[in-house]
């Protein structure tokens, strides 16, 4: 029975997982000014300075790792299946942070929570139900989650 369970609950799959290897700098312009997400205003056209994503969000480069999403269980945190995500090994998982765990073999994304004394993992889509972090789980935390990168349709 547990097995159904854990079937259920555990829906969404990290399909590929790449090292990050940060071999160059790539600064590329950041605009001087904000972009407002209401009404239109005129642009500015000069540029304040560079922004190298990687340093940006890279932390920890030999600790950061690129992971790949298939499933819709998180989708309320704004992680949609495709999506890549950005993990670091380095962070400390706490409380309310989403990581890769690792249950009974099975690379997962799902929020982790503390509740009464007790840890889950939580999806962040109603359609799914959290599953309690218990001594009958095999289970462990791979890295956590610091970005998330979604392509705009």
């Amino acid at each position: 029975m547990r097995n159904n369970i854990l079937k259920h609950k555990i829906s969404d799959t990290i399909t590929n997982i790449s090292h990050c290897k940060i071999s160059t700098p790539l600064p590329r312009p950041l605009l001087g000014n904000e972009v407002p997400a209401g009404f239109p205003s005129p642009a500015q056209d000069y540029i304040e300075e560079n922004l190298d994503l990687n340093e940006h969000l890279i932390s920890h480069p030999s600790a950061t790792y690129f992971v790949k999403v298939e499933g819709y269980s998180m989708v309320d945190a704004g992680i949609y299946s495709g999506d890549i995500l950005i993990v670091d090994r380095a962070v400390e998982p706490t409380h309310k942070k989403i990581v890769i765990a690792v249950v009974d073999g099975e690379l997962t994304v799902k929020r982790l929570y503390k509740k009464s004394g007790k840890w889950f993992l939580a999806p962040e889509n109603s359609e799914f139900e959290p599953l309690e972090i218990t001594r009958d789980i095999n289970f462990h935390i791979w890295g956590v989650v610091i970005y998330s990168i979604h392509k705009m349709k």
